[in-house]
């Protein structure tokens, strides 16, 4: 799970860097949400709080990205 996570935000990242997406695709929004909540579900298991904080506040300016962006 942790893995899949990180894969994702850093191929968001690495998409963003070389034009391929922009943030404010709904695509680069999901890589990021989906990455950051297998990280949140990863760390929690292992009671590694920090990185759940991190992760559950990337999570949230990922939705309201989709939200303003997309609904």
């Amino acid at each position: 799970m942790g893995w899949y996570g990180v894969v994702a935000i850093v191929t968001a990242y690495a998409l963003a860097s070389f034009g391929v997406l922009h943030p404010r695709d709904l695509e680069y929004q999901l890589l990021n949400a989906s990455g950051a909540l297998a990280m949140v579900l990863e760390a929690s298991h292992r009671k590694d709080w920090p990185p759940v904080v991190l992760n559950l506040i990337w999570i949230t300016i990922a939705i309201i990205s989709i939200v303003r962006g997309f609904i």
